[in-house]
């Protein structure tokens, strides 16, 4: 008789191999919270994403998993079944600030920040309120006005254009730093990019040697013309 051979309890834990700066998990920075992992919406493609929020919520960590197939990992005298390997980097939480602030914008008029920021699919959202650098950026998306001593926010569509360009003109200056080719003329090393003049007047070359060789070859496709006329 047979039986089954049961699974260590073991194999199966919470553990994750993170790759991260010393930012992104030092519980020192603030008392309010240690960093933790939460699942919101990604402001490029409108599905769910994991993020980080590191200690107090003040700062937040975007986090791209690394995956193959048949992975795993011996942590300790564990195996741990999920083979994917984390990378966590900062990203500006403007973006993921910057979706709500549009949406709110049909309304067209000033509102508080805590009034945009709310999603039912995505209650965690409100953590983004606590992200420092995401709060004192709003300015670069939206008009803002003080009543009262409390802020309004209003989405300016020039601003945000504004901001964005900067962003991609600051990552394509990193970019050129680190000699990686960016722009629209890039040239791949395996290929070679050939105009089709050049390309056209290399083939006539290539097919007509010779006039008595065009003439030859004319003549090949007239007599299979005839030949495959019904």
């Amino acid at each position: 008789m047979t039986t089954k051979k049961k699974r260590s309890p073991h194999t199966d834990n919470d553990s994750w191999v993170v790759i991260a700066p010393d930012s992104a998990l030092d519980t020192g920075r603030s008392k309010e919270g240690d960093p933790s992992f939460i699942k919101l919406k990604n402001p490029a493609t409108g599905s769910s994403s994991l993020y980080l929020f590191g200690s107090g919520d003040v700062s937040l960590y975007e986090v791209k998993a690394f995956s193959e197939d048949f992975r795993s990992w011996f942590i300790g005298q564990t195996v741990q079944r999920d083979g994917r390997l984390l990378y966590v980097t900062p990203i500006d939480p403007l973006f993921l600030l910057l979706p709500y602030i549009f949406s709110a914008a049909t309304e067209g008029k000033f509102q508080q920040v805590e009034q945009m920021v709310m999603d039912e699919d995505y209650p965690g959202c409100t953590r983004l309120l606590h992200c420092t650098q995401g709060m004192n950026s709003l300015h670069h998306v939206a008009d803002e006005k003080e009543v009262g001593g409390l802020k309004f926010h209003r989405y300016n569509q020039e601003k945000t254009l504004e901001w964005l360009k900067k962003k991609v003109h600051r990552t394509v200056s990193t970019l050129k730093k680190s000699n990686i080719s960016v722009g629209g003329g890039v040239k791949s090393s395996m290929f070679i990019r050939v105009k089709q003049e050049d390309a056209k007047e290399a083939t006539k070359e290539d097919d007509c040697s010779s006039e008595e060789s065009c003439q030859s070859r004319q003549n090949w496709h007239e007599e299979h013309v005839i030949i495959l006329q019904p």
